[in-house]
């Protein structure tokens, strides 16, 4: 079979089988089991596939019939332009956190001085990362309790070459970071436990997408902790459910100066911003 007889009847497959996606996932599984870029893949359209191509596509599309995400799958996902490792250990980066990113690269350019920047709750590092990326005097300090989640947020630090700029600690969301600072970023578990989720979603780690209090419990205790830990005129950004917002940015006016929630391209309340 040629790679555009394979996409067809893959992408079809996946289809039925609830992909929203079915032909990005297709293309992105082909690539990855042959090596290729996926622009290759219409260089190459009559290419034929050898039986050992065939066979490790074929178990690619079956798992994520199945569920599996497609980063998962092929080992990195792209956030903000950039390509980051990504295994089970962490969440696959969405893109609606990149409206978090975004205001922070802005919040940082805008700055009259370098920014210390806390990045909690880190997972693959892709927010932090960005952040050192696209605004290149910050210094960013990011936490996570899991180490496994750590280790290939610092993989993707290497990877990046943002090592003297970006600083991994474990510890409970501001716990094991030191100081006050200027900007502190959360993309927290914020779904309810009782919430019914895609099996691509449920697919990732329980102890990064759930929280107490209908999902709510752990952006909370951040804001709670936020004022003692910032310095003056610093601001926190965190990535939340729409369905959570309201009660959260009832908080924050209690706690801090101003507040205000930016909305993601589709148009949802998405990401709580407040300021001393």
């Amino acid at each position: 079979m040629t790679i555009v007889e394979v996409l067809k009847l893959s992408a079809d497959y996946l289809k039925k089988h609830g992909s929203d996606s079915s032909r990005l996932d297709a293309e992105l599984l082909l690539a990855h089991a042959l090596e290729l870029r996926r622009l290759d893949l219409y260089l190459q359209f009559d290419h034929q596939l050898s039986e050992d191509e065939l066979s490790m596509y074929r178990s690619l599309v079956a798992r994520r019939a199945k569920g599996e995400p497609v980063a998962y799958l092929v080992g990195h996902k792209e956030f903000m332009g950039l390509e980051f490792e990504v295994t089970p250990d962490v969440l696959v980066p969405n893109p609606d956190t990149e409206v978090l990113v975004q205001r922070a690269v802005a919040v940082a350019r805008e700055a009259p001085t370098p920014l210390r920047v806390a990045d909690v709750g880190t997972g693959s590092g892709c927010i932090a990362i960005a952040i050192a990326h696209y605004a290149q005097t910050a210094e960013v300090w990011a936490s996570d309790l899991s180490r496994e989640a750590l280790e290939v947020a610092a993989r993707n630090v290497s990877r990046h070459g943002v090592a003297e700029r970006v600083h991994l600690e474990c510890g409970d969301l501001l716990a094991p970071l030191v100081g006050r600072f200027d900007l502190i970023c959360a993309n927290l578990p914020y779904v309810a436990v009782e919430m019914s989720l895609p099996a691509e979603v449920v697919a990732q780690p329980a102890r990064a997408l759930y929280a107490e209090k209908g999902g709510a419990a752990l952006v909370a205790r951040l804001l709670d902790e936020a004022p003692a830990r910032l310095a003056p005129g610093g601001r926190v950004l965190a990535e939340l459910d729409p369905a959570i917002v309201g009660g959260l940015a009832e908080q924050a006016s209690r706690l801090f100066a101003g507040s205000r929630v930016h909305r993601d391209a589709g148009g949802h309340e998405r990401v709580l911003e407040a300021w001393c």
